[in-house]
């Protein structure tokens, strides 16, 4: 049931039309660029996601939110963008309740379906729904410039979206196979082929079991905070004791945050605390913890370990916070997955929740992410803003991205570097690979990535 649809120019755009306020959006106008051996353009380049010769000349307008302002907290209403003659509202969202074998699932698009490319699909953490986990994240400037070339599919955990209503007394919450299992219903109501899936702690979880089920409708996968293991009876007992001494919020908190920011008590651990009890309806997210932590493990072994060994087919990015409560479990996970097409970032000075504390080191990875899947990056006027990759007598790779709001990330590989040269069908051989401002080639290869 669609209950929200926006279309039209900016400046016919609904009351209801909503925009990005990004944690310190400023208007790119304020950037000068001059590309090699040419002079300086009238405005800035527009930089994108383009996929083999599927380029698209970017609209004029730059001005894609509100002036620089403080961050916003979690969840915080987006502000509407301004009235531009020039091109369609850069972010319409529109809301709909997708029926499912196991109930409904209130889903939020923004942007629209572009041509063959993928969408991306969010899975938000137990605790959370896709506001509080992922509005910093997607509102961040940089990561605004790889959304606006692809639709973006918020999934909501059943009764965890904003206003939910109460689930009747004996409701039965899907098992964590069967919210994967209603996925699905998503992709064929929206018409998509496939997903890049980027999800978080028990969204991380769903979408991990997901692919292993639909393996032909996932494309890739960020998996943060992701716990491949059962709980065992002295962990189950520990979440027992805990809900007897502890109010429903605070329990959810020692999931999300490091021992070290709880003890800290930060702003943000203090602004969660208040969300998650004040946003997210108690009794569903009673029965969404409470599956959680009833899960079995996730049935993956790194192909070659046992026999008929199980693992995900598809590129997968695994990130974790240094000293995150998830971290035993995501390098435990990296363990299990194939070395050729997996990525493992830990982030330093992050805590639980990197794509919170540190938005633009995420969307930096999730570009290079990108990129190892046949996407590419590109500006309006040629290849010169393509990275470049050095190394080292040490044996290190180090990407240099000419953005002027990027940094440099030190990468280390750990497999020797094998070149693919196959492509399955209209999608791209899934792999990581290095990239010139000569051209592009291919290469399967495993790193470990600190930032």
């Amino acid at each position: 049931m669609e209950r929200m649809n926006l279309t039209g120019p900016c400046r016919a755009a609904s009351s209801r039309t909503w925009a990005v306020a990004a944690q310190g959006l400023v208007s790119r106008g304020s950037l000068s660029w001059t590309p090699p051996g040419r002079g300086a353009p009238s405005g800035p380049p527009s930089p994108g996601i383009a996929r083999g010769g599927d380029e698209k000349e970017m609209p004029s307008c730059w001005q894609v939110g509100a002036p620089a302002q403080a961050p916003l907290p979690p969840g915080y209403p987006m502000a509407r963008r301004e009235s531009c003659p020039e091109c369609p509202v850069l972010f319409p969202f529109q809301e709909h309740d997708i029926e499912t074998p196991y109930g409904l699932l209130h889903v939020v698009i923004r942007g629209s379906p572009k041509g063959n490319r993928p969408a991306i699909l969010t899975y938000h953490d137990v605790g959370l729904n896709h506001k509080l986990c992922f509005n910093t994240f997607f509102n961040f400037e940089d990561m605004q410039e790889i959304t606006k070339h692809f639709v973006v599919c918020h999934v909501d955990a059943p009764g965890q979206q904003v206003g939910a209503s109460q689930f009747p007394q004996g409701y039965q919450f899907p098992s964590m196979e069967q919210l994967a299992a209603m996925l699905p219903s998503v992709v064929q109501h929206f018409g998509f082929k496939y997903v890049i899936g980027i999800g978080v702690g028990a969204g991380a979880y769903v979408l991990a079991k997901f692919a292993l089920i639909f393996p032909d409708l996932v494309e890739g996968l960020v998996l943060m905070n992701i716990d491949p293991n059962g709980k065992g009876w002295i962990d189950w007992a520990a979440t027992k004791l805990s809900g007897l001494t502890s109010t429903l919020p605070d329990t959810v908190l020692t999931h999300l945050f490091s021992q070290e920011e709880l003890v800290s008590n930060t702003e943000l651990v203090q602004s969660y605390r208040q969300q998650i009890g004040n946003v997210v309806n108690q009794a569903n997210l009673q029965l969404f913890w409470n599956m959680y932590n009833s899960r079995r493990d996730l049935d993956i072994n790194r192909p070659g370990t046992v026999p008929n060994a199980k693992t995900l087919r598809c590129p997968v990015m695994l990130v974790v916070g240094d000293n995150a409560p998830a971290e035993d479990g995501v390098v435990e996970c990296n363990s299990k997955l194939d070395p050729t097409t997996t990525t493992f970032l830990k982030m330093a000075d992050s805590g639980g929740l990197p794509q919170v504390t540190q938005p633009g080191k995420l969307t930096e990875a999730f570009k290079y992410f990108l990129q190892g899947m046949g996407y590419r990056p590109r500006c309006c006027a040629t290849h010169h803003m393509l990275p470049t990759m050095t190394g080292d007598s040490l044996g290190h790779l180090h990407l240099s991205l000419p953005s002027a709001s990027m940094t440099r990330l030190a990468r280390s590989r750990t497999a020797s570097l094998t070149s693919a040269s196959s492509v399955d069908g209209s999608r791209p051989q899934a792999c990581t690979h290095s990239e010139s401002s000569e051209g592009l080639g291919q290469v399967n290869h495993t790193m470990e990535v600190s930032c």
